[in-house]
């Protein structure tokens, strides 16, 4: 029964993580006309709470000093819900801006504290685990870029589409403080605490980890917009979010499943890769011929690299404690990589006037990592991640 009731409070709270980023691709039309975004301006919706996904995690040695993890949750969900409510009200350019920043600290808060969790919740089921959690937190991406149109339509102001987004986040809080395990939290070890800036292993693992997962953001932030530039709707924008979505879910779920009985994460991390490249191609030569079907692609190979990279990054260390801490400092760094690739495609898109430098910047990135994937041996891991223990008290002392 614990079992069930920690695997529900991980889907809850993993559903309320994407829709503050992919409510927005759907709307960005009726948006831009409220507001005067423009398409550099819109990609700062994307940009900064991914951004903020990165820098808090970096935080995570001071935060533990003076916020537990359950404050650090509601925190996180409260600041969430306040944001979705404020977008019910705001019509400029600059408060749905700074209402981006506000939900995207509470997302970076909870999102920071959920492999930790997960790694000490399911130590036996860790792939299975991550690759659930990473399909909860797609799929709540895709309800949001597919009910967004229609939600703003119904109360006929898109104000609705990105804020009605506060009703989970309110469900996630309340099951948080009924459900969640009353059993003290375990204290973190001298030196689980401590900082991964000198550890090499740890920044490849978090370059990569950003790098393999930037065509999120940039689908996320452009692909709506790329389907209105051909013919499209606004609808059939967030259909196409939606598509990508239930086949993110798909690749989180399956591919980890499929291989669970490998140690090596590499050969599923090339399938995955192969997958998303083939996807990128597609948009880049024929995208009226199959459009669909590159979406698709893009959308399996990117939710099996989300879930098997997280997985590979907690394979590094056996102690939940330091595999949590390597994997905060991971998001923290590749979700500041992350957030920086939709503006750098956003601003290839302004210079050039289409998206087709968008997509082969994503392409040849795809290609590099492809490379980089071989790095990963598992028998390497101990050699690669062995460090001087830098406790965090030490530092911020």
């Amino acid at each position: 029964m614990r079992g069930a009731l920690n695997l529900l409070l991980v889907v809850l709270l993993a559903l309320n993580l994407r829709p503050i980023l992919t409510s927005i691709g759907p709307l960005l039309e009726p948006m831009r006309q409220g507001t005067g975004l423009g398409y550099q301006q819109a990609a700062l919706l994307t940009a900064l709470p991914v951004l903020c996904m990165g820098l808090i995690p970096l935080l995570q040695p001071w935060l533990r000093r003076w916020l537990s993890e359950h404050g650090g949750m509601l925190a996180g969900l409260a600041a969430i819900t306040l944001a979705c409510l404020w977008r019910l009200q705001l019509d400029s350019a600059w408060a749905l801006i700074a209402s981006a920043v506000v939900a995207g600290l509470g997302v970076a808060v909870v999102q920071g504290m959920m492999p930790g969790l997960v790694n000490r919740w399911f130590p036996n089921r860790l792939a299975a685990s991550m690759g659930l959690y990473s399909a909860a937190l797609m799929s709540g991406g895709g309800l949001a870029a597919v009910l967004g149109p229609g939600i703003a339509a119904h109360f006929g102001d898109w104000q609705f589409g990105l804020g009605l987004w506060a009703l989970p986040a309110l469900l996630a809080m309340a099951a948080w403080v009924l459900l969640r395990p009353r059993q003290p939290t375990p204290s973190q070890a001298a030196g689980s605490g401590g900082h991964w800036f000198g550890n090499r292993r740890a920044w490849l693992l978090a370059l990569y980890f950003g790098l393999i997962n930037g065509g999120y953001t940039s689908m996320v932030a452009w692909l709506p917009a790329y389907h209105l530039e051909h013919g499209g709707t606004a609808q059939g924008g967030g259909e196409l979010v939606g598509l990508m979505t239930i086949f993110q879910v798909c690749g989180a779920l399956g591919l980890p499943l499929l291989l669970r009985r490998l140690v090596d994460r590499r050969p599923g991390l090339w399938l995955a890769l192969l997958i998303q490249l083939g996807g990128f191609l597609g948009l880049l030569l024929a995208p009226a011929s199959a459009m669909g079907l590159w979406v698709a692609m893009i959308g399996l190979g990117l939710g099996a690299c989300f879930s098997l990279s997280l997985t590979l990054t907690l394979e590094h260390l056996r102690s939940p404690g330091e595999a949590g801490s390597l994997a905060a400092f991971v998001q923290g760094v590749g979700f500041i990589v992350t957030g920086i690739v939709p503006y750098i495609t956003g601003w290839l898109r302004d210079v050039s006037g289409d998206f087709q430098a968008s997509w082969t910047l994503l392409a040849c990135t795809v290609l590099a990592m492809l490379l980089v994937t071989a790095c990963f041996a598992p028998k390497g891991y101990a050699r690669a991640i062995a460090r001087c223990r830098q406790p965090a008290e030490a530092l911020v002392n």
